[in-house]
């Protein structure tokens, strides 16, 4: 009688469970919270975010000039002038309102 040799049980169950490990572990890599899909968008976000500090930094800019420019120490004529007349709505008689 010659019986014909299976593998073991065993070695089965080992490979399927490597196989399952690996599988698990790309998957991971890829889609999880620290994979490579993340990392992409967190790099499209961060640019996001450096885009708008850009924009914020040149309106505190902006905004720095002109409380400056009304300052004690230093105040501009013509912006106080231009200040006055947007907040009070008047304007002078030789202007031409276009409405």
């Amino acid at each position: 009688m010659t019986r014909t040799a299976r593998p073991a049980f065993g070695t089965l169950l080992f490979f399927a469970i490597a196989f399952a490990l690996s599988l698990y572990f790309t998957f991971a890599a890829v889609q999880g919270d620290f994979g490579l899909f993340r990392r992409a968008e967190i790099l499209a976000e961060s640019q996001q975010l450096r885009s708008q500090l850009a924009d914020v930094s040149a309106e505190v800019a902006r905004m720095e000039n002109l409380t400056k420019r009304m300052s004690d120490d230093y105040l501009d004529l013509d912006l106080l002038d231009e200040q006055a007349r947007r907040v009070l709505g008047m304007v002078r008689t030789d202007e031409i309102v276009i409405q």
